[in-house]
């Protein structure tokens, strides 16, 4: 396991419960190693370095015996290394990241638009202006998002997905700012598509040789922080068949093979789903599934080891919520207006899973409130 924050969590638990055992190896204070079904923990010196995640693996896994053991990535980085490494790593591990060809059209959101284009699944406008004074032949009206084309040399630093422009004397200065931290040619303008939580959809499947094996369907209510949402808070699992037919598309196109999450806006001016993200791994709020009757980690696990698999459907209604992040998200948006306090108790009580907390296993719950001045700063949540 690379990372054992929530998302990796929900990973072990789910191993965890089918008798896997579980490693989790990582270069923050994570969670994880305190679940009951976490087997050992093994510091990493920087899992954003590939070739010092890659020889961590290699020198851990013949130390440990991890010979044939499945590779899980939790973070964008860690896919990418696992991917460009990949023929390295398979020597030794079971390496479920797809190859560096279709990875490449998730790792960089220019590629990302490129490839919905051509697989004609609808996106926001985007702009990849060189220099501020390109910024005047963009021919759209306020507000626009700024956006890394690659998230993690901008994240890091900032804490934030995007920036929002309002006015072109913002969309100058922001985009300067974005420039100084991840360079020229790899900062995107794009249009900012209207709407809150009822239009924000996902897709999350587990692909084989470019089919679905195992899919899910979700409504992302609510996100932290509520405009670019880092994560989401509160998740429910829905049917919504053009977001099926969309991202089937797209991934059968690049013949996508592992798990994947697609994020998507409905544009409320045309009722377009407009794809805005591409993840190719597990997401944060993947836990959800296994309640509404598909466990994509064990899959994955499974379908490593070349056992058969059926395919399965996530069922709608299930809700997911990550209290920690959705408590002052609520609270921002109740003082907002969007909706009032009774509304927002109501959909708490009616959460059926919770990214962390677990009578079962409780100590990553109870480690998670004493690292949250810690996870404020390093990730600010």
């Amino acid at each position: 396991m690379l990372g054992g924050d929530y998302q990796g969590l929900g990973i072990i638990r789910s191993l965890g419960r089918h008798g896997v055992p579980v490693c989790v190896v990582d270069d923050e204070r994570s969670i994880g190693r305190l679940s009951r079904y976490c087997r050992s923990y093994d510091r990493a010196a920087d899992l954003g370095d590939e070739e010092r995640l890659v020889d961590d693996l290699v020198r851990l896994g013949r130390r440990r015996g991890w010979d044939g053991w499945v590779l899980y990535p939790t973070r964008d980085e860690t896919v990418a290394a696992l991917s460009r490494h990949r023929d390295l790593l398979a020597e030794f591990f079971r390496v479920p990241t797809a190859p560096w060809d279709a990875i490449r059209w998730a790792w960089d959101k220019r590629n990302t638009h490129e490839i919905a284009a051509a697989a004609d699944v609808p996106s926001p406008r985007t702009w990849q202006p060189a220099t501020v004074a390109e910024l005047d032949a963009i021919d759209a009206e306020p507000p626009w998002a700024i956006k890394p084309a690659i998230k993690e040399h901008f994240f890091y630093v900032t804490k934030a997905k995007a920036w929002r422009a309002d006015t072109r004397d913002e969309l100058r200065e922001r985009f300067e700012r974005a420039v100084a931290i991840v360079g020229p040619g790899e900062v995107m303008v794009q249009e900012l598509i209207p709407g809150d939580g009822e239009q924000q959809f996902a897709y999350g499947a587990l692909y084989s040789q470019g089919e679905p094996v195992a899919t899910m369907v979700a409504r992302r209510r609510r996100q932290h922080p509520p405009d670019f949402g880092r994560a989401s808070t509160y998740v429910e699992t829905i049917e919504e068949p053009a977001v099926e037919a969309l991202s089937e598309r797209l991934l059968r196109r690049i013949g996508y093979d592992g798990l994947v999450e697609l994020e998507y806006k409905r544009d409320p001016r045309s009722g377009e789903f407009k794809l805005l993200d591409f993840n190719a791994r597990t997401w944060g709020y993947h836990t959800i599934a296994h309640a509404a009757g598909v466990d994509f980690p064990y899959l994955l696990f499974r379908q490593q080891l070349g056992q058969p698999l059926q395919r399965q459907r996530a069922r709608s209604g299930v809700r997911w919520v990550r209290l920690l992040t959705d408590l002052p998200t609520g609270f921002v948006q109740i003082r907002a207006g969007d909706f009032g306090l009774r509304e927002y108790a109501r959909s708490l009580r009616r959460a059926d899973v919770e990214a962390v907390f677990s009578r079962n296993d409780p100590l990553p719950g109870l480690a998670e409130l004493a690292l949250l001045p810690y996870l404020a700063v390093k990730r600010g949540f």
